[in-house]
C-alpha cells in the first residue's frame, strides 16, 4: 500500500490545477441527489411515483446537458480528452493492482469507462421509464406512442434490470473512491467539491486547466435551460397525444 501522505492543495510539493469546472461539479452532485431520490421513490411507490417521474425528468435534463458539455465544456470534461485508448486502459489496470500509481489529472481510464457506463445505464433507465406502464401506479408520458408489448418490456427492464445495474454501478463508484483514498491517498470527493487537483510541479505545467470563468458558467446555464426545455417538450408531446 502506498504509505506516502495524501497530497493537498496546500502541499508545497504540488500545484493545484483546475480540473473540474463548476458546471461539471454541479452536474455531478445534482445527478447523485436525483439518482438517490429515484431509487427511494421507486421503492416507496404509490403517491411517490409522481416525484419519481419528476426526478426522472431531472435526470433526463442532466444527461442531455452532459452530452453537450462533453463536447463544449471544460478540457477535462470533454469526452475526447478522457475516453481511454486500449493501451492506456491496460496500463491503468496494471497500475491499479501492482503500482506505481499513475496520477491522472481528470478521469483515469477506468474512471472514464465507469462514467460512460453510468451515462448509458441512466440513459436506458430514462428511455425505458418514458415508455413504461405498470398498469398500477405509473404510466410514462410516451407509453401511449409505443405498442403495449414494448411498454411491458420497458417496464420489466426498468424495474428488474436497469435499477439493479444502476445501484451496482453506484456501489462500484463508491468502492473505487474508497480504494483510491486508501491505496493512493487521492481525495477524489474533495476534488469534485472545489474543482482543483494537486499535481506535481512537472505534471501541473504540462496539464491544461479547465476554463471556469463567468462566461463558461453562463454558457453552461444557457445549455441547461435549453435541455430542460427539450425535456419539457418531449413530456408534453407524449401527454397531449
Amino acid at each position: 500500500m502506498n504509505s506516502a501522505p495524501p497530497a493537498t492543495r496546500d502541499d508545497p510539493h504540488t500545484l493545484p490545477v483546475r480540473v473540474w469546472d463548476l458546471p461539471t461539479r454541479v452536474f455531478h452532485w445534482l445527478l447523485l441527489s436525483l439518482v438517490t431520490a429515484l431509487v427511494l421513490t421507486g421503492q416507496l411507490g404509490g403517491a411517490w411515483m409522481e416525484w419519481h417521474a419528476r426526478c426522472g425528468y431531472g435526470v433526463f435534463t442532466l444527461l442531455l446537458f452532459r452530452l453537450v458539455w462533453g463536447v463544449v465544456g471544460g478540457h477535462h470534461s470533454r469526452f475526447m480528452h478522457f475516453l481511454p485508448s486500449p493501451a492506456r486502459l491496460r496500463a491503468a489496470v496494471a497500475s491499479a493492482w501492482r503500482g506505481p500509481q499513475v496520477v491522472a489529472a481528470g478521469h483515469n481510464p477506468l474512471g472514464a469507462l465507469s462514467v460512460v457506463a453510468m451515462l448509458l445505464v441512466l440513459g436506458l433507465q430514462v428511455a425505458s421509464g418514458l415508455i413504461s406502464d405498470d398498469e398500477i401506479a405509473f404510466s410514462g408520458p410516451l407509453s401511449v406512442l409505443v405498442p403495449s408489448d414494448w411498454s411491458s418490456l420497458a417496464t420489466w427492464y426498468h424495474k428488474a434490470v436497469g435499477k439493479r445495474l444502476l445501484i451496482g454501478l453506484v456501489v462500484l463508484h463508491v468502492l473505487a473512491i474508497v480504494y483510491h483514498r486508501v491505496r493512493f491517498g487521492e481525495r477524489l470527493v474533495t476534488t469534485m467539491v472545489h474543482g482543483d487537483k494537486p499535481l506535481s510541479h512537472e505534471q501541473a505545467v504540462q496539464t491544461p486547466s479547465s476554463r471556469d470563468g463567468l462566461r463558461e458558467r453562463l454558457h453552461a446555464l444557457v445549455w441547461l435551460v435549453a435541455c430542460a426545455w427539450i425535456v419539457r417538450a418531449v413530456v408534453q408531446w407524449g401527454s397531449s397525444t
